[in-house]
This record gives structure tokens, C-alpha cells and sequence, in this order.
């Protein structure tokens, strides 16, 4: 297991996420996705777990696994990262691995902002702050200008509850899966200096 500590600057009332990737044998994935399924529950059983996300490779291209756990605090997020049950199923998934298991931890945002690689700096909040702002400002702008006409074409009648939901589902899938990894990247000199 990577004993990477949690970072003593998250706050107890703050919350805590988990960024975990793992880079497994071409031939491995099927093996992997098994042993998905029999890390899923334990994790989320545990207590104060809020979420679980996997962001699966792209078939030909990656290797990579993203796994993203949010917990209530550093301290039940902590309890499950050093946790004998998930030590146990580390070591049994080890042989699956190109590398090891790899883990940034973090609260709020900063998970966006982190390169691959569980050692990165996180780089200052006034930067943090900068780069969604200009991320999400177009895609806010734009996001409306999609859903609207295609819940016309669809028959769904004009309601500002259920636009928002969708315009903001939108906006986050988007930031989370598209925009920020490229844009990140795209910009990471200048964000890390």
C-alpha cells in the first residue's frame, strides 16, 4: 500500500477527497473491473463516505483508472485509506498494476488542479480561483443556449427549475470530465509557478 499521508492543511469540517489512480495491465482490465466491484461496497460502507466515482481509460489509448472517494472528513477518509480491509485488497490487486496505487488527497477543488501523480504541488488558490472561474464562465454561457432548444425539440415545457438542474448537470459534467484534465494541462506552467 502507498503510504502517502493525508495533507494536515484540510480542516476537519471540510470534507475530504481521495484521488486515486491506478495504471493496470492492458490485459488486466477485466480482473480489475472484478475487483471494482468488490471494493465499491466496503468503501461505501464506510463511515462518513459521501461519494464514489470511477473514471474508466479509453479502450487502445490508456491504462488509467481514476477512482474519486469524497468522505465527510480527513479523519473517516483517513480511517478508510489505512484501513486493514482495503490494505488487503490493495495487496491483491497489486500484480494488476504497471505502478503502484497512487493517491493525491485533498479538499474542496484542489483535486482539479493536481497533475497525475500523487506527490504534486497544489498550486496557489488565487490561481485556483482564476482558471474555473474562466472555465466555467463560457461553458455557463453557453450550456443555455444548448438545453433550451432541446427541450423544445423535445416537447418539454418551459421551467426554470428543471433548466437549471440540467444547465448545471451539464456545466459540471463538462468541468469535470472534458474542460479542467486538458485545461489543467494546457496551462499548468503558468498555474504551478
Amino acid at each position: 500500500m502507498n503510504n502517502q499521508s493525508i495533507q494536515p492543511a484540510i480542516k476537519d469540517n471540510e470534507g475530504a477527497t481521495a484521488v486515486i489512480t491506478h495504471r493496470v495491465r492492458g490485459d488486466q482490465h477485466a480482473a480489475y473491473e472484478h475487483w471494482l466491484d468488490q471494493i465499491a461496497p466496503l468503501c461505501k460502507a464506510a463511515p462518513g463516505h459521501l461519494d464514489w466515482h470511477i473514471v474508466r481509460p479509453i479502450p487502445g489509448l490508456t491504462e488509467t483508472y481514476t477512482v474519486i472517494i469524497r468522505f465527510d472528513t480527513k479523519e473517516h477518509l483517513q480511517q478508510w485509506m489505512e484501513s486493514k480491509a482495503r490494505e488487503q485488497l490493495i495487496a491483491q490487486v497489486q500484480p494488476l498494476f504497471v505502478g503502484s496505487d497512487d493517491f493525491f488527497v485533498s479538499s474542496g477543488l484542489d483535486f482539479w488542479f493536481t497533475p497525475a501523480g500523487a506527490k504534486a504541488k497544489v498550486p496557489v488558490r488565487w490561481k485556483q480561483y482564476l482558471l474555473t472561474w474562466s472555465a466555467i464562465y463560457p461553458l455557463a454561457l453557453g450550456a443555455p443556449l444548448v438545453v433550451a432548444p432541446a427541450f423544445r425539440l423535445a416537447g418539454i415545457p418551459t421551467n426554470p427549475l428543471l433548466t437549471t438542474l440540467v444547465v448545471t448537470a451539464v456545466v459540471v459534467f463538462l468541468m469535470v470530465y472534458v474542460v479542467m484534465p486538458r485545461y489543467t494541462r494546457l496551462v499548468q506552467r503558468w498555474l504551478f509557478t
